[in-house]
């Protein structure tokens, strides 16, 4: 029964790691090569890792224009991102409601090969191919070179009061249990061990 009890651990760590995964914030050290616009359609697939439109905009409307930045990693792999806002009651909470002018931003931090500029672009979210999926950025700054070095000080705050939470119901659990469950268990069994003596007549 303990290898059960550990493959439902497993699950639901998994669960959570890929949840604060995909909603903390990454940063990736890029050079944006194109800023566009295409006409995407969702299907059953990838609809629900997209937003549900643009703050202010009517509706729901699909198709509709998905605003993508083009960008090259140092070791010349090819980083997509789309560029749609969050809202302020949206998941994840990134209050972003300046799809625009973030667009804006990267169109002016556009360079080539020759003479490069490196930005540090922020966002959630995964790439799949299979799923045609991006990440959402979110924020984009230069940076002097691509060695630039990144600490995710946002994220070890996040993750610590995730700890420090789990501890916390962990801990009221294990009270709820000491002075609820136990002493119910304990009445049912002893209510049981007399039911089974008096059918046995002792």
């Amino acid at each position: 029964m303990r290898w059960a009890r550990w493959i439902i651990l497993l699950l639901i760590a998994a669960i959570i790691g890929a949840f604060l995964h995909y909603t903390l914030p990454q940063r990736d050290v890029v050079r944006i090569v194109e800023t566009t616009e295409v006409r995407q359609s969702f299907s059953w697939r990838n609809r629900m890792f997209f937003t549900g439109g643009d703050s202010g905009a009517e509706g729901n409307l699909e198709p509709r224009d998905i605003r993508f930045i083009r960008t090259i990693r140092e070791n010349g792999a090819p980083s997509v991102y789309r560029n749609e806002d969050t809202g302020l009651f949206g998941w994840p909470p990134y209050f972003k409601t300046g799809s625009e002018d973030l667009q804006t931003e990267m169109s002016a931090l556009v360079s080539n090969e020759e003479a490069p500029r490196w930005v540090v672009v922020t966002h959630y979210g995964w790439r799949s191919n299979w799923l045609s999926i991006y990440p959402n950025a979110v924020a984009v700054r230069e940076v002097d070179g691509p060695d630039v070095s990144l600490l995710p000080w946002l994220n070890i705050l996040i993750l610590f009061g995730v700890v420090v939470l789990l501890l916390a119901l962990w801990r009221l659990w294990e009270r709820f249990e000491d002075r609820v469950i136990d002493p119910i268990v304990d009445w049912i069994l002893v209510r049981w061990a007399k039911l089974k003596d008096r059918v046995s007549g002792r």
